[in-house]
């Protein structure tokens, strides 16, 4: 059975009468094809990639699987229409702890029309995106039973400054998480969830090597998620923390060149989480 993801916190979302992604029991999560050149244009990375013998697999697997494409009814009930078949990645998850940083300090592609460009130009300005390399697109937080999910306005998320930056990555992985400024995060995740052997930050650590060597792709305004759940953490079940590179409407090709746009950015949350990590109370 279809419905609408619970756990969304950045890009289109479906309801009130407007398209967006919906997920199955399956373990499949079905984004809908954007209108313009932009839904082909992921199709054929996703086709292409799939395929590319030259991506080592413990690379492949920070990338969502992909079942290729399927004709749905439409969130918005204008009837059948294409979706990308993709890997719920929180599937199973029953309070995943969300969080997605969209890298890179230019968020448009060199053949962008000049409106899309300037329309980019002006969020990367009100944004982290120019000084920090990446900006916080979404965010949500399982507190407790009683407080449950925390999760504030994605617009004001998106806003954020530098500080405000390093504080959403400071209450992601904390059991306090409040819009009050007077409460500070207590950070009590940041060695389970950002550090140990396979954290976030060891995961990060890997994909960035791979940055620094592949020449096959730019993305331009894609998106690492970071995904746990808190509540197998403290039951002593921890399912591990994960990271998933999503969003490839932008994909271009590398042209044997390294993509010095999204591996700038990459390195930038890199630090964040490596000072979060070794002084979480600070």
């Amino acid at each position: 059975m279809l419905k609408v993801p619970d756990h969304q916190v950045a890009g289109h979302q479906a309801g009130g009468g407007k398209l967006g992604p919906l997920v199955d029991d399956s373990g499949h999560f079905y984004k809908p094809l954007q209108s313009d050149e932009r839904g082909s244009h992921e199709v054929a990375f996703y086709t292409a990639f799939s395929t590319d013998t030259r991506i080592p697999d413990h690379f492949r697997k920070f990338f969502p699987v992909f079942h290729g494409t399927k004709l749905l009814e439409a969130s918005d009930g204008s009837g059948l229409y294409p979706h990308l078949a993709l890997e719920d990645i929180v599937s199973g998850r029953t309070n995943p702890c969300i969080l997605d940083a969209k890298i890179g300090a230019r968020t448009w592609y060199p053949q962008a029309a000049e409106d899309y460009l300037q329309k980019c130009l002006k969020k990367d300005r009100e944004t982290a995106c120019l000084e920090l390399g990446f900006r916080i697109s979404g965010l949500q937080v399982y507190g407790n039973k009683l407080t449950g999910l925390w999760k504030p306005d994605r617009h004001v998320i998106q806003s954020s400054s530098v500080e405000d930056s390093k504080l959403a990555l400071r209450k992601f992985i904390s059991s306090n998480p409040s819009t009050d400024s007077d409460i500070k995060p207590d950070c009590s995740f940041a060695s389970t969830v950002y550090g140990g052997p396979d954290g976030i930050l060891a995961q990060l650590l890997v994909l960035k090597s791979w940055f620094e060597e592949q020449t096959f792709y730019h993305f331009y305004s894609c998106s690492v998620l970071m995904v746990y759940d808190k509540e197998s953490i403290l039951q002593g079940k921890n399912r591990g923390a994960q990271i998933k590179l999503v969003d490839f409407a932008h994909v271009i090709d590398g042209r044997g060149v390294i993509d010095h746009n999204f591996l700038g950015g990459l390195c930038s949350l890199i630090k964040m989480i490596t000072d979060i990590v070794t002084s979480p109370s600070t």
